[in-house]
């Protein structure tokens, strides 16, 4: 993907290399360039909180011509300078899909989404195996949280992960409230706490700046009467 005009943003491709007889190579090809920020006219702002547009971008990237003749496209996607409005409307609305089908909340993750990225995956989910429900709360170093939980098995070891975002901007997300969510999580970015460790949870539990939460913990082995041994 490009984004700006030709040989405005930076990049930095790199590619690894592991031979059988000698040591890691990691070759960098550096592409200086002063681009990179997705900014357009006042005018053109979006409202975030509206549903996103399917527009029309066709494939391709187009080098400049030389001497006159235009070169053939390179394979991938432009985002010029027309798109970027759109382009930052469709990685907000994106963004919020996914905090919101990490709660499990399919409900909510429907209108952020387009057809064309996967929308109707998320209407009507019945079966546990492609979507979970947001049907869980926990309080998780002092900030209460919603989301969604599921048991599995580590090495015959029964855990649960907790999966969800702080419960006032999860509201936000889930009426739709885009804007206030962006505008609250940006300013309680740093705010959070650094703790790795919840003693009443009695495990380990990660929160990124944008308020989702991972958290995991053992569960206790129960008796399974009917497998004849520990569940």
């Amino acid at each position: 993907m490009h984004i700006g005009g030709w040989t405005d943003t930076p990049a930095l491709i790199f590619s690894t290399e592991l031979p059988v007889d000698g040591p890691m190579t990691v070759h960098l090809l550096h592409a200086p360039g002063n681009g990179g920020t997705l900014i357009h006219p006042a005018g053109e702002a979006r409202d975030l909180d509206k549903e996103l547009d399917q527009d029309n971008i066709f494939p391709g990237i187009q080098p400049p011509a030389v001497d006159g003749q235009a070169p053939d496209s390179v394979p991938g996607f432009h985002i010029e300078a027309d798109h970027f409005a759109w382009f930052q409307h469709a990685l907000a609305r994106t963004g919020a899909a996914g905090l919101t089908a990490f709660a499990g909340d399919a409900a909510a993750t429907v209108p952020y989404l387009t057809g064309r990225q996967g929308r109707k995956r998320y209407e009507g989910i019945s079966h546990a195996a492609i979507g979970s429900v947001q049907d869980a709360d926990h309080e998780l170093l002092g900030i209460p949280f919603v989301g969604t939980d599921h048991v599995l098995r580590l090495n015959r070891t029964r855990v649960e992960a907790f999966s969800g975002v702080a419960e006032d901007l999860f509201e936000h997300l889930a009426k739709g409230r885009l804007t206030h969510y962006r505008e609250e999580a940006h300013a309680r970015r740093a705010s959070w706490p650094t703790a790795t460790w919840d003693d009443d949870w009695d495990g380990p539990v990660s929160i990124h700046p944008d308020g989702s939460v991972l958290a995991l913990r053992v569960l206790p082995e129960r008796d399974c009467r009917r497998c004849g041994g520990p569940a």
